[in-house]
Order: structure tokens, then C-alpha cells, then sequence
């Protein structure tokens, strides 16, 4: 599950695939912990804290996100990532939720802000936003602390800032665009790159 994988952390805000909102048996963290440990735990980590910040932190995101970014990796159309389709195409909707399930109940692991000189900019992009620009601020869909709102809006606290920025300039450029009303590629392309470091750097310090 390598590159842009199932978090982040940032598609998807405000919905969820049919597949994450159907009727379902619980999820079997047991068995997402298996098929973690054999299929993402390279990436990702096997209990979902990333060693590189190109591949996201898996650990403590919330598990309708997840099932619905595996979702669209699979079939490599809604979500377009060679690795990450093979890796979702074999996938049923069960163990999707199961491993999704499993990653959502392991502690996340504190991210740390690396550039004291852009913290306040960052910090009023993602707690105010700019209205003369029409911008909103970030927390208001993933909360002040950026653990987001289960089902809707996915925890962006922690996140490397690598791939935070990755995926803010893939929605700008529409290289990414599996999000729901092209909320964040319209959110991304009213900031700049310092802008959009700036705030990937102070999300990685949330906590």
C-alpha cells in the first residue's frame, strides 16, 4: 500500500461509498490485523504509523474513510494508483472493513510542526481560513485538533507534512479528485505552495 494510500488524509470530505454506509457483519479486527500484516504493513506500518512520510499514518484514522479510499483505489478509477489498485483488487468489502476497522483502533503516533517560521500562517489557514478569498478553515471539517468527524471527514492530526503537501497540490492540479463536490480541489486551488507547505507543516504538530 505504497505512495497515496488509503488515509488522508484529505479526499473524500463529506462522504463515504455505498459500500462503507451498507448493511455489514461487524468488522473483524483479527482478521484486518492479518491481511494488514501481509499486505500493508510495508508502507504503512503494521500498526499503521508509516515509517516514510511519502506513505500516509493509517493508525488511528477513522474507518469509513479508509474503506472509502480503498474503494476508489480499486479498479484504479475513482482514485488513480497503480500499487494501491493491486493492492485494494483483491479485496472484498468485508475485509476492507475489517482492515480499515483494525488500522482505526491503533494509537496514532504523534506527528511534530518542523518550521517555526511558517506556524502562524499555518495556524490561521487551518483554524480561520481567509473569507476574503472564500477559503474556509480546515477545522472546520476536521476539527480544531484535526481528528476529524467519524463517517464524514477524515483525521488529518499527525500527519507527515510530506504527504500532506502531496496531496493538497495533487487535488490543485486535479491529478486527485476523488473528493465529494470537488470540495478540496476547490479548496487547494486558492493556495499557493508556500501557503500549502505552511499548513501541512502545522497539521503534522496537531494534536
Amino acid at each position: 500500500m505504497k505512495g497515496a494510500a488509503a488515509l488522508f488524509v484529505l479526499a473524500g470530505c463529506g462522504a463515504t461509498l455505498a459500500l462503507a454506509q451498507s448493511p455489514a457483519a461487524k468488522p473483524d479486527t483479527a482478521k484486518g490485523r492479518i491481511i494488514a500484516t501481509q499486505m500493508c504493513a510495508a508502507c504503512h506500518g503494521q500498526d499503521g504509523n508509516s515509517p516514510a512520510p511519502a506513505n500516509p499514518k493509517l493508525s488511528g484514522q477513522i474507518p469509513e474513510y479508509m474503506v472509502k479510499q480503498l474503494g476508489n483505489f480499486k479498479g484504479n478509477t475513482e482514485r488513480k494508483n497503480p500499487i494501491m489498485a493491486g493492492m485494494a483488487a483483491p479485496l472484498s468489502v468485508e475485509e476492507m472493513r475489517s482492515i480499515a476497522a483494525y488500522y482505526g483502533e491503533q494509537k496514532a503516533m504523534q506527528g511534530t510542526a518542523k518550521n517555526r517560521d511558517t506556524v502562524v500562517l499555518g495556524r490561521r489557514i487551518y483554524r480561520g481560513g481567509d473569507t476574503a478569498r472564500g477559503l474556509p478553515a480546515c477545522a472546520g471539517c476536521h476539527g480544531a485538533a484535526g481528528t476529524g468527524i467519524p463517517v464524514q471527514y477524515p483525521r488529518l492530526a499527525g500527519q507527515y507534512a510530506e504527504y500532506t503537501e502531496a496531496q493538497l497540490k495533487a487535488f490543485r492540479s486535479g491529478e486527485r479528485a476523488n473528493d465529494p463536490g470537488a470540495m478540496m480541489r476547490t479548496i487547494a486551488s486558492k493556495l499557493s505552495d508556500s501557503e500549502i507547505r505552511a499548513v501541512s507543516d502545522y497539521i503534522a504538530g496537531l494534536r
